[in-house]
């Protein structure tokens, strides 16, 4: 049987998403909030892009910062950032590099660790912790982790078929249509399970319900984390905004969110 994570292999090495990946160029607002946040530190800072795909967030970042390192399990990707962004520094570089296990990297290495636009959860509840558990050793202790992931409170709420109806409709139809193969593709999840998990594998519609991706309750992402890490904060990824209170986090339903947490000494 296909492991979760050969499984998701397979689809970041095809040539379509492939080159998908290489043409996007925006921020989302949350990652423009932190890349203002942090105005003043960058060009202090190594940091680490972990999932760094067709080189989004590169753009942005590597410019500001006084080294910078991508990588990504996907050779494609790194071969497509390599195109895209000849780097020839020492100090600004692409590598193949699984996040589970990242020994080409010494103790300490980087003062600020991303794993953008969902990355992380294209691996099972087992790697996801393993990814944790490497971003604290090479993180500097009082460095910064940022990521984001699927919010299963946006998932239980598209599940809901009431809420995929408006007073159009062309786009109630369209919604309808997209939650009736979201539970042809989950036939063994219901909504009642959903509603009592606090995280769950998920083939969602990302690349036409190809990937299999794991969406977490706030308050449990916050759980996992702090194990190796401290003052965690969230923020929409819509609005870009924080979400100080943990009645804020409960109740949104972003279809993802983004976590900044702080390495642990």
């Amino acid at each position: 049987m296909t492991s979760i994570f050969e499984h998701n292999y397979q689809v970041f090495t095809t040539q379509g998403i492939v080159r998908y990946y290489s043409q996007l160029r925006l921020l989302q607002p949350a990652e423009q909030t932190i890349l203002e946040l942090f105005r003043d530190q960058w060009p202090r800072m190594k940091m680490l892009d972990i999932g760094v795909g067709g080189g989004r967030t590169t753009q942005h970042f590597s410019p500001l910062v006084k080294e910078y390192v991508g990588i990504d399990y996907s050779r494609a990707m790194i071969t497509a950032c390599q195109k895209r962004f000849p780097l020839s520094s020492p100090a600004r570089m692409f590598e193949v590099g699984d996040a589970r296990q990242m020994s080409q990297f010494p103790d300490h290495s980087f003062d600020f660790i991303f794993f953008s636009f969902n990355g992380i959860d294209s691996l099972s509840h087992a790697d996801r912790l393993k990814v944790f558990q490497e971003v604290r050793r090479v993180g500097k202790p009082g460095g910064y982790f940022f990521f984001s992931s699927h919010n299963l409170q946006g998932l239980e709420q598209q599940l809901n078929w009431r809420n995929q109806v408006n007073f159009n409709p062309l786009s109630s139809y369209v919604n309808l249509i997209m939650l009736a193969l979201l539970r042809f593709c989950n036939r063994s999840i219901s909504l009642d399970q959903i509603k009592q998990s606090d995280h769950a594998m998920i083939q969602d519609e990302s690349h036409n319900f190809r990937l299999k991706q794991y969406y977490v309750r706030p308050v449990e992402q916050i759980r996992q984390l702090e194990v190796g890490f401290e003052k965690i904060r969230v923020f929409s990824w819509k609005s870009g905004l924080e979400m100080s209170s943990d009645r804020e986090r409960c109740s949104n339903t972003d279809l993802w969110l983004y976590y900044l947490c702080t390495i642990k000494s």
